[in-house]
């Protein structure tokens, strides 16, 4: 069984990396994030109250 199991292989993947990303690059220049407006919802209009008929 572990022979036929060896030649066929497995359909898993790899093990990643695992570890500390190595983050910035020492020295690069970095850029502030662009910063848009903050865009508001209007107010609604007071409703008209209609005169009550008798």
């Amino acid at each position: 069984m572990n022979l036929i199991l060896e030649a066929i292989g497995t359909p898993a993947h790899s093990p990643k990396p695992r570890g500390k990303s190595p983050g910035w690059e020492e020295g690069k220049q970095r850029q502030r994030r662009i910063r848009y407006p903050v865009v508001r919802k209007t107010t609604p209009k007071p409703r008209k109250e209609q005169e009550k008929s008798a």
